[in-house]
């Protein structure tokens, strides 16, 4: 995606087959969202609960990428628990 991707964060609401995941952004739009390379290749886990960082392309909202999980140092600074 690149440059003209919209970066956006949420919460991962469900898990699908082959890495693919529902995820509701801050604003309550819901997206089916897949896992970045260098995500998958550093086995990073993301389950349902855990605050994503997501690229969406401007040319379809419906569909984004996970760029990053945030960690629980950043979840605890933005006020919510640690789980």
């Amino acid at each position: 995606m690149g440059k003209d991707g919209i970066e956006m964060n949420g919460t991962v609401k469900e898990c699908f087959p082959d890495t693919k995941f529902r995820v509701e952004c801050d604003n309550g739009h819901q997206i089916i969202a897949y896992l970045a390379g260098k995500m998958r290749r550093n086995y990073i886990r993301v389950l349902p609960g855990d605050r994503v960082t997501v690229e969406i392309s401007p040319y379809d909202l419906s569909k984004g990428r996970i760029i990053k999980r945030v960690s629980m140092v950043q979840k605890a600074s933005e006020g919510g628990e640690p789980t």
